[in-house]
């Protein structure tokens, strides 16, 4: 029993990028236990999701034609089901809103060992998980006792998989009970400032307590809507009203790719740091040369943001 499977996630119609980190992190741990990487998806367009997760690494997609949207008792019936069908050594899924309510149930139910929020990990003879502890201030490993278990990965810990595959697409032999399904997805509504998914953004300018005010906000968005780019903070911002929740990048915040992240006046806490790292080239302006956000920017300019984001706005215009 060495095989893995990971479960894909979608929302309103569209596969997250968060799935295809999954096979990638999937397809690691396949190589590393000897066996074939199971990717299952529940729910929405699935023949059309099955092609798009069709890539190099994968062995079998399993399709769920059940329901639209995420259900808790949909998806904890339907990978119960397969679980029990594949014997998978471990099943890997995000960690995300909708995975964390439904694995902890299957693990539960499925009496195997259950690890969230895994940045990294190491198979020999056994699974060994690397995860932050106390709010990210200091990382560690776990050993996940026994052959078998369930964790759950953070996102944009791993790359997301691009190259086409050949995988086997079969229609999941998955018996839901419709009697125990107890909640249906009426709609989504947008939390406040719901305006844009910075998640999904592919430039954005963040700002920290650098800033100082609330009015100097002003010159931060002007420069993002020069730039055409989506305009974040880090947490002390959204703590004190400065920007709506959803602006928030970090660990308490969301998980952000971009292309490009300008960080302006922000010193680089590891509980931001976790939000942003995957950025493909990160820029840090900071009039602090010892800032760590300096540690894992690609470029950094140590100046007063008050002097250099006018200039930038210029030069950009």
């Amino acid at each position: 029993m060495s095989d893995i499977l990971t479960v894909a996630e979608h929302r309103r119609g569209g596969l997250r990028d968060v799935s295809f980190e999954l096979i990638s992190a999937g397809r690691e741990l396949a190589n590393e236990t000897g066996g074939s990487l199971h990717v299952a998806v529940i729910g929405g367009s699935v023949d059309d999701f099955a092609d798009t997760l069709n890539r190099e690494g994968v062995d079998t997609i399993h399709t769920v034609d059940e329901g639209d949207e995420f259900n808790h008792n949909v998806y904890t019936q339907a990978v119960e089901q397969l679980y029990a069908e594949l014997s998978p050594q471990y099943l890997v899924t995000p960690q995300t809103v909708n995975a964390m309510d439904y694995v902890p149930a299957v693990a539960t139910e499925l009496d195997v060992p259950f690890t969230t929020d895994v940045t990294d990990f190491e198979y020999d003879d056994g699974l060994t998980i690397t995860r932050e502890f106390y709010g990210g201030k200091t990382e560690g490993t776990v050993e996940m006792l026994g052959d078998d278990g369930v964790i759950t990965i953070r996102p944009a810990e791993w790359p997301q998989t691009e190259a086409a595959g050949s995988a086997t697409v079969e229609a999941a032999d998955v018996d839901i009970d419709e009697s125990a399904i107890r909640s249906t997805v009426n709609g989504f509504e947008e939390v406040a400032g719901g305006d844009v998914d910075i998640s999904e953004a592919e430039f954005i300018v963040a700002i920290g307590r650098g800033i100082d005010e609330k009015e100097n906000l002003d010159l931060i968005e002007e420069l993002a809507e020069t730039l055409d780019a989506t305009l974040a903070a880090s947490r002390p911002l959204v703590d004190s009203g400065w920007l709506p929740k959803n602006r928030q990048v970090g660990q308490s915040g969301k998980v952000v790719t971009p292309e490009v992240y300008i960080a302006i006046g922000i010193s680089g806490a590891v509980q931001h740091v976790a939000g942003m790292k995957g950025s493909d080239t990160i820029i840090a302006i900071n009039d602090d040369p010892s800032a760590p956000i300096f540690d894992i920017a690609d470029y950094g300019i140590v100046d007063d943001l008050f002097e250099v984001v006018p200039e930038l706005t210029e030069q950009f215009s």
